[in-house]
């Protein structure tokens, strides 16, 4: 199995393949960069920073969620998480046995789950944020304070637009249909690849 590649190889590879096809190469280049740059950054802070704390990167986002928000919904949670309600679940139970969230039902309905960060929860964010923003300070290091201003408002504009009008484009896109629900990527016994 071939090592993994560098950016500048991935470049060159998609551009040797895709170099006359009607693409908007800009556009896939930011795109293909934010998802590589994600990717390296979250591995990086897990096996530095996040490591020495025995913490995965879903479970320090649900910790920063909870830590920001103050006792929120799970529900709240696992969308600003960006991940699902079950991922959800795991990650809070295991932060939960550890001590670092509590669980409590919701005043006015049984059916809701509050997330809350203990006293143990609050002292680890604490004590870890200013080691993770060193890293997050590293993995930004090619970059002036006016660079990173400027990235930082590039993406957050990205979001704002799938935010703002990505639901409008995906129906646009399914012909006014709603999406096909979710799924985990596992087929139910039976079904076909």
């Amino acid at each position: 199995m071939p090592g993994r590649r560098s950016i500048t190889e991935a470049e060159q590879l998609a551009q040797a393949k895709l170099g006359g096809a009607p693409i908007r190469h800009d556009q896939m280049a930011v795109v293909a960069n934010i998802y590589r740059a994600a990717s390296a950054v979250r591995q990086h802070l897990e096996n530095s920073v996040l490591r020495g704390c025995d913490l995965t990167w879903t479970a320090f986002v649900v910790l920063w969620v909870v830590w920001i928000w103050g006792e929120s919904e799970t529900r709240h949670v696992a969308e600003e998480a960006g991940i699902s309600k079950g991922t959800l679940t795991g990650v809070a139970r295991t932060l939960e046995a550890r001590g670092l969230v509590k669980r409590a039902g919701h005043p006015t309905d049984g059916r809701l789950v509050l997330l809350s960060l203990t006293g143990e929860g609050e002292a680890l964010m604490q004590g870890l944020f200013p080691r993770f923003n060193e890293e997050e300070a590293f993995v930004t290091g090619q970059l002036d304070d006016a660079e990173c201003r400027s990235v930082a408002d590039g993406l957050r504009r990205v979001v704002l637009q799938v935010e703002e009008r990505g639901e409008g484009r995906r129906r646009e896109l399914l012909g006014g249909a709603d999406p096909a629900p979710r799924r985990s990527g596992r087929r139910a016994r039976g079904q076909g690849a």
